[in-house]
């Protein structure tokens, strides 16, 4: 049997494996902080800063106002907000009230949102002004009794107000003055008025947050959260890393519509006396900026974030001594990327290196860390305090031996709840073991080695299957990675007649570095020296950028649609010929051909 609890004890020497938890809400966490440290800062935005004892007043406030519009205990409420002020007083009101926190992107489409709001029967939500178009585009989609419009400018000090409204406020288009909208400055104005008791009594076990993910069959599913699951977080996120101190700082720019964004930037901050520096929308060179400006002493981001903060010349120079924590998840870290930014982070005074986190939002997110002080190469580190893993064979509960790749399951006081009405996929996903214990069955393909250590391969639905065999996308962009001319690489599987699956590979050079086919051929050499014949690439097509998910991953569904959409084109372009040998060859001339002129 390999399921593993990790040590912690023997790494740190002062950390237990069994952790105590908030047996309460999410805001009697961060509540019982803020009376420990009233005038410490809680959140910084755009300039301005509030404290612990400022934060409280004002959930209180938005509690009462949430009661005065009729939300009740195990209503759900849609927050369609970036990381402002508002989100976070809104968040935890709707905790306080005893509702649920219905957590969406606001860049989510017209059709999305009206999902989510359905899909969660959501009876109030907030957005902000820029965003109400795509809900006054689908008000006759949903039954949605209160809609609150919020303004970055009213979580602003004086003089950014005037800043604001000078430059980015022109730009959002004004709302009909009949619109039937309730704005956040009367929203929290009604709620002086309510009379009478406004905090639920919940327990820790209760359900608080809905997340969303796609399941185990790519269809967008609620994930159904407790308090316990965020309380127990925060708690494991802490305890595994005892250089953190309150008062310290993280910058929080993964949004919280990401249990990333939200249960490690946010609540783990807040339910512990951090600070936590809210951007709303950043690009790599304001995220550099903000890092030294801040001085923050913790970070968190994907990889695509890390390796883009690699090309700021903002940095040059930059002091990073005051780093405590460097934290990689929501996508594969690579080998060669890790070992690029811990140089990078040696090179400005860092005495961190890149911590690479493992979790899927089943489980809030991260439940598996590298120790602070103990890394082995290539691995995700090791189970959270009271966090098991296990690997199992594939489609089954059988547990596989040491170093044996199978289905990561884990099993945890943060695993989830349920998939919201979906019975039948939390019971395939959510699974009662023999040893009585819940697992979530990732459908994540890793292994364990003898000393507790994860290591993650890719999804299983990812994986590309050629002429019988095996080939992981990942561990073939970690080979293209690591060349000289390559920034970032990204490899999917093209369906092939002969083989199932051909490999093809994307990749964006580094700055300077021409496109070419002398440069194609480079690679192509690289890669026969490092990669089986069988996994090789048949095609190399450079890009000057890799699609992006909302949350900053590469976007590999896009890139494989566009490979489909190509194909369908191909398809009608070529007149029928009789002979399956001659269409097959047709096929192969008209994919040469768009690959060669893939060359930008």
């Amino acid at each position: 049997m390999n399921n593993v609890k990790a040590p912690w004890l023997n790494n740190y020497g002062n950390i237990p494996a069994t952790l105590s938890y908030k047996q309460g809400t999410m805001w009697e966490a961060v509540s019982d902080i803020a009376s420990e440290y009233p005038d410490y800062i809680a959140y910084a935005f755009m300039g301005k800063q509030t404290t612990y004892s400022r934060l409280s007043k004002e959930v209180m406030a938005c509690a009462k106002a949430l009661k005065q519009i009729g939300v009740g205990v195990g209503d759900r409420v849609t927050i369609c907000m970036p990381n402002c002020p508002q989100t976070v007083l809104m968040f935890y009101a709707v905790n306080v009230v005893g509702a649920i926190a219905n957590m969406v992107h606001p860049l989510s489409g017209e059709n999305e949102i009206a999902f989510y709001l359905n899909e969660s029967e959501s009876v109030a939500a907030i957005t902000l002004d820029q965003f109400y178009g795509k809900f006054a585009a689908i008000r006759d989609k949903v039954q949605l009794k209160t809609l609150i419009i919020a303004d970055i400018k009213d979580a602003l000090s004086p003089v950014m107000k005037v800043g604001y409204a000078l430059t980015s406020g022109r730009k959002i288009p004004k709302i009909p003055a009949d619109a039937p909208i309730l704005r956040w400055k009367d929203f929290i104005r009604a709620g002086k008025d309510y009379r009478g008791e406004f905090k639920a009594p919940k327990k820790a076990d209760d359900p608080a947050v809905i997340l969303y993910s796609g399941g185990t069959t790519g269809v967008t599913k609620g994930i159904l959260l407790s308090n316990l699951n965020f309380n127990a977080l925060a708690a494991q996120i802490i305890a595994t890393n005892p250089v953190f101190r309150p008062g310290d700082s993280m910058l929080a720019v993964m949004p919280m519509f990401h249990g990333f964004g939200l249960g490690v930037s946010i609540h783990s901050m807040l339910a512990n006396g951090g600070k936590c520096i809210l951007v709303p929308r950043f690009t790599p060179e304001s995220y550099a900026k903000l890092i030294i400006r801040y001085r923050c002493n913790f970070i968190a981001g994907v990889p695509t974030l890390y390796e883009a903060l690699l090309r700021q010349s903002v940095m040059d120079g930059a002091d990073l001594s005051c780093l405590k924590g460097v934290f990689s998840g929501g996508d594969s870290l690579s080998v060669e990327l890790k070992k690029r930014f811990d140089r990078f982070l040696a090179d400005h005074n860092a005495s961190v290196k890149v911590r690479e986190g493992y979790g899927t939002t089943e489980c809030v997110t991260a439940s598996c860390l590298t120790p602070l002080h103990l890394a082995k190469e290539g691995s995700i580190g090791q189970p959270f305090p009271d966090t098991f893993y296990k690997i199992v064979k594939p489609g089954t509960q059988e547990e596989v031996p040491y170093g044996t790749e199978g289905e990561i399951c884990l099993s945890g006081p943060t695993v989830m709840m349920e998939y919201v009405k979906h019975p039948e996929e939390t019971a395939k996903t959510l699974q009662t073991h023999p040893d009585g214990r819940k697992w979530v069955h990732t459908e994540d393909l890793g292994c364990m080695d003898e000393d507790g250590f994860i290591y993650f391969k890719q999804r299983i639905k990812r994986m590309i299957v050629t002429s019988g065999y095996n080939v992981y996308p990942s561990q073939l962009e970690n080979v293209l990675d690591a060349h000289e001319l390559v920034q970032m690489s990204c490899i999917i599987g093209v369906p092939d007649p002969l083989k199932i699956q051909k490999v093809k590979a994307f990749v964006m050079l580094k700055p300077g570095v021409e496109p070419s086919e002398e440069n194609r051929q480079i690679l192509r050499e690289y890669c026969k020296k490092n990669i089986a014949r069988y996994a090789l690439p048949y095609d190399i097509e450079f890009r000057d950028r890799l699609p992006k998910t909302l949350v900053g991953k590469v976007a590999y569904r896009v890139l494989e649609e566009e490979e489909a959409a190509k194909r369908e084109r191909a398809d009608e372009s070529v007149k029928p010929v009789s002979g399956g040998a001659a269409e097959a060859g047709e096929e192969t001339e008209t994919e040469t051909t768009a690959a060669a002129a893939s060359v930008k």
